[in-house]
């Protein structure tokens, strides 16, 4: 539906992308901790309530799947760990609502794959997401070359969409990844799957300075970031660092008491971050 449908709700999906553009603005106003745990994997809103009190300066919660093929071992064991403890999509919109009540003002990010985004329709996705406070979409296997099948549906909800670029993404295929991109640009260091290799820092700093040429948005990296002296090197040059597998093992290996190593890491990382301007 677009604006010219409905004044009222075009008035309620301009304010959420006020507020939403507000809380990415505010949290890459300087180099920014982006941190990712699977929803349903443990106790997810201990767990990110720790991030956010380690330091984290936007949440990415993965939607679980069950072929999250971008996703190396360590985020393939979460899926699987959060689908057996029959972890459903209202289950992830209602984590998000309850973290949105209680963290009013930090971003917040669903990453994950298009069949539990589609099946009921775009339109009710980004629906459903915006009323669960979700600021930004990163749908993994829907490319900017079939947009139209979720994109429309996010910003017309005030909801970011937000893009993947890689090592491959030449000059001739970036203008259409960032086309329609919101929120920030989150740059995959390596053609890989997550928490495997980590990439160079002279191809991270050459990818980024070529993206940021062709962009305003905020430039994030992530893939195989594990620990603070990398984060700090990215984030030198980079607006954000993401970090996921190293956060998701120490889910996976300390179950219930998996907050207070959470906490230790992302302050670690955190610190690393924020002071390597």
């Amino acid at each position: 539906m677009g604006c010219h449908d409905d004044d009222h709700i075009c008035s309620l999906s301009n304010i959420h992308k006020v507020i939403e553009m507000t809380r990415f603005s505010s949290a890459f106003s300087a180099p920014a901790l982006v941190c990712f745990i699977t929803a349903g994997d443990g106790d997810t809103a201990a767990n990110l309530d720790a991030l956010v009190d380690g330091g984290a300066d936007v949440i990415e919660l993965g939607m679980p799947f069950t072929d999250p093929m971008a996703d190396g071992p360590a985020i393939q064991a979460a899926n699987l760990r959060s689908l057996g403890a029959g972890t459903t999509t209202a289950d992830v919109l209602q984590i998000a609502t309850d973290f949105r009540a209680r963290h009013p003002d930090m971003p917040l990010v669903l990453m994950g794959y298009a069949n539990p985004m589609i099946r009921r329709g775009p339109e009710w996705f980004a629906d459903a997401a915006k009323k669960a406070g979700v600021d930004g979409v990163i749908c993994v296997d829907i490319p900017p070359e079939e947009d139209e099948e979720l994109g429309p549906a996010l910003r017309d909800a005030g909801i970011a969409p937000i893009r993947l670029a890689t090592p491959t993404t030449d000059a001739a295929r970036l203008p259409q990844v960032l086309s329609g991109s919101e929120g920030f640009v989150y740059y995959v260091s390596v053609a890989g799957i997550t928490g495997k290799q980590q990439a160079a820092q002279a191809s991270i700093e050459d990818n980024v300075a070529r993206i940021k040429q062709s962009t305003d948005l905020p430039v994030a990296v992530g893939f195989g970031v594990r620990t603070p002296e990398q984060a700090a090197d990215i984030a030198r040059v980079a607006d954000g660092v993401v970090v996921g597998s190293a956060l998701v093992e120490i889910v996976g290996e300390f179950g219930k008491d998996a907050p207070a190593k959470l906490r230790e890491l992302t302050s670690a990382l955190a610190d690393a971050v924020h002071s390597a301007r």
